[in-house]
């Protein structure tokens, strides 16, 4: 099985990372699916929080999307957040780009061009 650096191969390596009272925000699973059996480590460990976040809950009334794709789109266009782009490809080679993503061959945002 292949361990990616996000998921269960990472987590307690996160937790290490954070000083007294810190928040750990995990996105993704692509190593495996996180369990915590012992829920004192995060005491043990700093008093620590943990937070799963997932966009269905956050964004969940379109007025709240709209106005965060609105301050995400705003940040990028005043350079506050930068996009790199590495990857264009055409339209017609969708499939071989799906590919490299799932294989992680692939860094950055890729743009397909019609």
């Amino acid at each position: 099985m292949r361990h990616d650096g996000v998921g269960k191969a990472t987590f307690d390596k996160s937790l290490d990372c954070l000083r007294l009272r810190g928040l750990l925000a995990r996105f993704g699973n692509a190593s495996g699916v996180v369990s915590v059996p012992d829920i004192t480590v995060l005491a043990r460990k700093g008093s620590l929080y943990v937070i799963r976040p997932t966009g269905v809950h956050y964004l969940s009334q379109r007025a709240v999307l709209l106005e965060g794709a609105s301050q995400l789109f705003a940040a990028v266009a005043n350079g506050s957040i930068k996009v790199e782009v590495n990857h264009t490809f055409p339209l017609v080679r969708a499939a071989e780009v799906h590919q490299a993503l799932e294989s992680r061959q692939t860094t950055s945002a890729v743009i397909l061009i019609s």
